[in-house]
Protein backbone atom coordinates (compact mmCIF):
# COMPACT_ATOMS: atom_id res chain seq x y z
CA UNK A 1 0.00 0.00 0.00
CA UNK A 2 1.39 3.48 -1.18
CA UNK A 3 1.36 6.82 1.20
CA UNK A 4 0.04 9.34 -0.19
CA UNK A 5 2.99 11.88 -0.03
CA UNK A 6 3.29 15.54 -1.59
CA UNK A 7 5.18 16.73 -3.95
CA UNK A 8 7.45 19.11 -2.07
CA UNK A 9 7.75 16.09 0.88
CA UNK A 10 10.07 13.85 -1.44
CA UNK A 11 12.88 13.81 0.90
CA UNK A 12 10.13 12.41 3.61
CA UNK A 13 12.10 9.70 4.97
CA UNK A 14 9.96 6.15 4.86
CA UNK A 15 11.16 2.99 4.14
CA UNK A 16 8.74 0.64 1.90
CA UNK A 17 8.27 -2.34 4.62
CA UNK A 18 7.07 1.25 7.21
CA UNK A 19 4.39 2.52 4.82
CA UNK A 20 2.19 0.12 5.53
CA UNK A 21 1.69 1.87 8.61
CA UNK A 22 0.72 4.78 7.15
CA UNK A 23 -2.41 3.80 6.29
CA UNK A 24 -4.75 6.53 7.12
CA UNK A 25 -2.58 9.22 7.61
CA UNK A 26 -3.96 12.17 6.13
CA UNK A 27 -0.75 14.18 4.93
CA UNK A 28 -3.27 17.52 4.28
CA UNK A 29 -4.00 17.74 7.82
CA UNK A 30 -0.96 19.15 9.95
CA UNK A 31 0.25 16.72 13.09
CA UNK A 32 1.18 17.84 16.52
CA UNK A 33 4.01 15.79 16.44
CA UNK A 34 5.50 16.06 12.95
CA UNK A 35 5.37 19.77 13.99
CA UNK A 36 7.02 19.37 16.79
CA UNK A 37 9.54 17.49 14.59
CA UNK A 38 10.00 20.17 11.77
CA UNK A 39 10.17 22.91 15.12
CA UNK A 40 13.28 20.48 16.12
CA UNK A 41 15.18 20.92 12.85
CA UNK A 42 13.84 17.19 11.63
CA UNK A 43 12.59 16.02 8.22
CA UNK A 44 9.77 13.74 8.96
CA UNK A 45 6.98 16.16 8.32
CA UNK A 46 5.05 17.56 5.77
CA UNK A 47 4.56 20.65 4.38
CA UNK A 48 1.54 21.34 5.89
CA UNK A 49 3.39 20.87 8.81
CA UNK A 50 6.26 23.15 8.19
CA UNK A 51 2.85 25.82 6.77
CA UNK A 52 1.23 25.03 10.32
CA UNK A 53 4.53 25.59 12.27
CA UNK A 54 5.94 28.48 10.40
CA UNK A 55 2.32 30.50 10.97
CA UNK A 56 2.76 29.73 14.21
CA UNK A 57 6.26 31.08 14.56
CA UNK A 58 5.18 34.05 12.83
CA UNK A 59 2.90 34.87 15.97
CA UNK A 60 4.93 33.59 18.62
CA UNK A 61 8.67 32.72 17.50
CA UNK A 62 9.37 31.99 21.10
CA UNK A 63 8.07 28.22 20.29
CA UNK A 64 11.05 27.22 18.73
CA UNK A 65 13.25 28.16 21.49
CA UNK A 66 10.38 26.24 23.60
CA UNK A 67 10.76 23.04 21.79
CA UNK A 68 14.65 23.15 21.67
CA UNK A 69 14.74 23.86 25.47
CA UNK A 70 12.32 21.43 26.06
CA UNK A 71 14.24 18.91 25.15
CA UNK A 72 17.58 19.94 26.92
CA UNK A 73 14.85 19.29 30.08
CA UNK A 74 14.44 15.80 28.68
CA UNK A 75 17.86 15.01 28.47
CA UNK A 76 18.89 16.26 31.82
CA UNK A 77 16.20 14.33 33.68
CA UNK A 78 17.20 11.41 32.10
CA UNK A 79 21.19 11.63 32.87
CA UNK A 80 19.98 12.46 36.55
CA UNK A 81 17.73 10.14 37.07
CA UNK A 82 19.70 7.13 35.81
CA UNK A 83 22.90 8.29 36.92
CA UNK A 84 22.60 10.02 40.13
CA UNK A 85 19.37 8.02 41.41
CA UNK A 86 20.31 5.26 39.91
CA UNK A 87 16.96 4.66 38.13
CA UNK A 88 17.12 2.18 35.34
CA UNK A 89 13.41 1.73 34.16
CA UNK A 90 11.63 4.23 32.37
CA UNK A 91 8.00 4.42 31.29
CA UNK A 92 7.83 7.32 28.42
CA UNK A 93 4.46 7.80 27.65
CA UNK A 94 3.57 10.15 24.59
CA UNK A 95 6.95 9.82 23.15
CA UNK A 96 6.62 11.25 20.02
CA UNK A 97 8.70 10.96 16.86
CA UNK A 98 12.17 9.79 17.83
CA UNK A 99 15.29 12.02 17.70
CA UNK A 100 18.76 12.95 19.05
CA UNK A 101 18.97 12.23 22.86
CA UNK A 102 15.84 9.51 22.99
CA UNK A 103 14.93 8.19 26.72
CA UNK A 104 16.49 5.13 25.72
CA UNK A 105 19.57 6.70 24.24
CA UNK A 106 20.49 8.87 27.50
CA UNK A 107 19.58 5.78 30.15
CA UNK A 108 21.94 3.56 28.34
CA UNK A 109 24.93 5.62 28.05
CA UNK A 110 24.67 5.82 31.80
CA UNK A 111 23.61 2.33 32.49
CA UNK A 112 23.44 -0.31 29.73
CA UNK A 113 21.27 -2.38 31.05
CA UNK A 114 18.12 0.23 31.37
CA UNK A 115 14.92 -1.02 30.33
CA UNK A 116 12.68 1.61 28.75
CA UNK A 117 8.92 1.43 27.48
CA UNK A 118 7.95 4.02 25.03
CA UNK A 119 3.57 4.77 24.73
CA UNK A 120 2.09 6.39 22.01
CA UNK A 121 -1.25 5.44 20.09
CA UNK A 122 0.18 7.13 16.81
CA UNK A 123 0.63 5.28 13.56
CA UNK A 124 3.01 7.87 12.40
CA UNK A 125 5.08 7.45 15.88
CA UNK A 126 4.56 3.18 15.83
CA UNK A 127 6.64 3.07 12.35
CA UNK A 128 9.58 5.45 13.77
CA UNK A 129 9.48 3.42 16.74
CA UNK A 130 9.84 -0.06 14.75
CA UNK A 131 12.25 1.57 13.02
CA UNK A 132 14.32 3.62 15.23
CA UNK A 133 14.31 2.79 18.82
CA UNK A 134 16.79 0.28 19.43
CA UNK A 135 18.09 -0.68 22.62
CA UNK A 136 21.74 -1.42 23.78
CA UNK A 137 22.14 -5.52 24.21
CA UNK A 138 22.13 -5.52 28.06
CA UNK A 139 19.03 -3.63 28.36
CA UNK A 140 15.59 -3.71 26.71
CA UNK A 141 13.33 -1.19 24.47
CA UNK A 142 9.86 -1.98 23.94
CA UNK A 143 6.67 -0.17 22.36
CA UNK A 144 3.26 0.09 23.46
CA UNK A 145 0.18 1.19 21.32
CA UNK A 146 -1.93 2.78 23.45
CA UNK A 147 -3.44 5.73 24.69
CA UNK A 148 -3.02 7.69 27.84
CA UNK A 149 -6.52 7.47 28.40
CA UNK A 150 -6.28 3.80 29.16
CA UNK A 151 -3.69 3.85 32.01
CA UNK A 152 -4.50 0.47 33.26
CA UNK A 153 -4.14 -0.71 30.22
CA UNK A 154 -0.56 1.10 30.08
CA UNK A 155 0.34 -0.30 33.15
CA UNK A 156 -0.57 -4.31 32.25
CA UNK A 157 1.25 -4.20 28.91
CA UNK A 158 4.13 -2.46 31.22
CA UNK A 159 4.60 -4.95 33.37
CA UNK A 160 5.29 -7.39 30.23
CA UNK A 161 9.19 -5.17 29.94
CA UNK A 162 9.43 -3.45 33.59
CA UNK A 163 9.53 -4.78 37.18
CA UNK A 164 7.38 -3.33 38.87
CA UNK A 165 8.28 -4.10 42.49
CA UNK A 166 11.37 -1.62 41.87
CA UNK A 167 11.51 2.27 40.87
CA UNK A 168 10.37 3.29 37.51
CA UNK A 169 10.32 6.98 35.53
CA UNK A 170 7.21 8.00 34.19
CA UNK A 171 7.67 10.01 31.75
CA UNK A 172 4.77 12.89 30.56
CA UNK A 173 6.59 15.05 28.20
CA UNK A 174 4.07 17.65 26.68
CA UNK A 175 1.65 14.89 26.64
CA UNK A 176 -0.48 16.13 29.29
CA UNK A 177 -1.92 19.66 27.41
CA UNK A 178 -4.11 17.43 25.02
CA UNK A 179 -6.19 16.16 27.85
CA UNK A 180 -8.06 19.56 27.74
CA UNK A 181 -10.11 18.54 30.86
CA UNK A 182 -8.18 19.02 34.16
CA UNK A 183 -9.96 16.88 36.39
CA UNK A 184 -9.45 14.14 33.86
CA UNK A 185 -5.96 15.19 33.29
CA UNK A 186 -4.95 14.82 37.44
CA UNK A 187 -7.14 11.97 37.12
CA UNK A 188 -5.15 10.08 35.17
CA UNK A 189 -1.81 11.00 36.60
CA UNK A 190 -2.82 9.88 39.58
CA UNK A 191 -3.64 6.80 38.24
CA UNK A 192 -0.51 6.31 36.69
CA UNK A 193 1.39 7.04 39.89
CA UNK A 194 -1.10 5.11 42.12
CA UNK A 195 0.40 1.71 39.94
CA UNK A 196 4.65 2.44 40.70
CA UNK A 197 6.00 0.98 43.42
CA UNK A 198 7.48 3.86 45.93
CA UNK A 199 10.22 5.21 45.22
CA UNK A 200 9.35 5.95 41.29
CA UNK A 201 9.39 9.26 39.81
CA UNK A 202 7.37 11.60 37.59
CA UNK A 203 9.20 13.76 34.96
CA UNK A 204 6.52 16.12 33.51
CA UNK A 205 7.07 19.56 31.14
CA UNK A 206 3.87 21.10 29.62
CA UNK A 207 4.04 24.33 28.14
CA UNK A 208 2.48 27.19 30.32
CA UNK A 209 -0.34 30.29 29.83
CA UNK A 210 1.40 33.22 31.01
CA UNK A 211 2.18 34.99 27.47
CA UNK A 212 -0.54 36.65 25.74
CA UNK A 213 1.08 36.28 22.44
CA UNK A 214 1.67 32.60 22.97
CA UNK A 215 -1.88 32.19 24.24
CA UNK A 216 -3.05 33.63 20.78
CA UNK A 217 -0.89 31.23 18.88
CA UNK A 218 -1.76 28.30 20.86
CA UNK A 219 -5.63 29.03 19.66
CA UNK A 220 -4.80 29.66 16.15
CA UNK A 221 -2.90 26.32 16.25
CA UNK A 222 -6.09 24.33 17.87
CA UNK A 223 -8.23 25.79 15.21
CA UNK A 224 -5.90 24.36 12.32
CA UNK A 225 -7.52 20.45 12.46
CA UNK A 226 -4.44 19.47 14.96
CA UNK A 227 -5.11 17.82 17.82
CA UNK A 228 -5.74 20.56 20.39
CA UNK A 229 -3.42 21.47 23.44
CA UNK A 230 -4.44 23.40 26.30
CA UNK A 231 -1.91 25.68 28.44
CA UNK A 232 -1.86 25.92 31.89
CA UNK A 233 -0.73 28.17 34.54
CA UNK A 234 2.18 27.00 36.51
CA UNK A 235 0.31 26.51 39.55
CA UNK A 236 -2.17 24.26 37.38
CA UNK A 237 0.89 22.38 36.67
CA UNK A 238 2.30 21.80 39.87
CA UNK A 239 -0.62 20.49 40.71
CA UNK A 240 0.22 16.86 38.93
CA UNK A 241 3.31 17.30 41.63
CA UNK A 242 0.54 17.35 44.73
CA UNK A 243 1.57 13.96 46.07
CA UNK A 244 5.12 13.96 45.35
CA UNK A 245 8.34 14.85 46.73
CA UNK A 246 9.59 17.91 44.20
CA UNK A 247 13.49 17.09 43.64
CA UNK A 248 15.56 20.45 43.84
CA UNK A 249 15.23 23.40 41.97
CA UNK A 250 11.34 22.52 41.82
CA UNK A 251 8.69 23.38 39.38
CA UNK A 252 11.21 25.40 36.97
CA UNK A 253 11.28 26.51 33.24
CA UNK A 254 13.43 23.76 31.26
CA UNK A 255 16.83 25.43 31.41
CA UNK A 256 16.65 26.15 35.16
CA UNK A 257 16.31 22.64 35.77
CA UNK A 258 19.36 21.99 37.09
CA UNK A 259 21.65 23.85 34.35
CA UNK A 260 25.22 23.53 33.47
CA UNK A 261 27.98 25.12 36.03
CA UNK A 262 27.94 28.82 35.01
CA UNK A 263 25.07 28.58 31.88
CA UNK A 264 22.85 31.64 32.09
CA UNK A 265 19.33 29.94 32.00
CA UNK A 266 16.83 31.35 29.57
CA UNK A 267 12.99 31.38 30.57
CA UNK A 268 10.66 29.77 27.95
CA UNK A 269 7.07 29.19 28.58
CA UNK A 270 7.19 26.13 29.70
CA UNK A 271 7.39 24.27 33.39
CA UNK A 272 8.95 21.55 34.10
CA UNK A 273 9.71 19.37 37.38
CA UNK A 274 10.61 16.03 38.51
CA UNK A 275 9.04 14.47 41.42
CA UNK A 276 9.16 11.46 43.56
CA UNK A 277 6.63 8.83 45.18
CA UNK A 278 7.86 7.92 48.55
Amino acid sequence: MEVAVDSQDSDFPWHEAEKDLMAGIDSSVPHSARIWNYWLGGKDNYAIDRSTGDRYCEIFPGIVGIARAARIFHTRAVRYLAGERSIHQFLDIGTGLPTANNTHEVAQQTTPHSRVVYVDNDPLVLAHANALLTSTPPGVTDYIEADIREPDAILRAAADTLDFTRPIALMLMGIMGHITDDAHAYSIVGHLLAGLPPGSFLVLRDATNTDTTFGGAQELYNQSGAAPYKLRSPQQIARFFDTLQLIEPGLVTPLEWKPDPGEEPVRVEMACGVGQKK
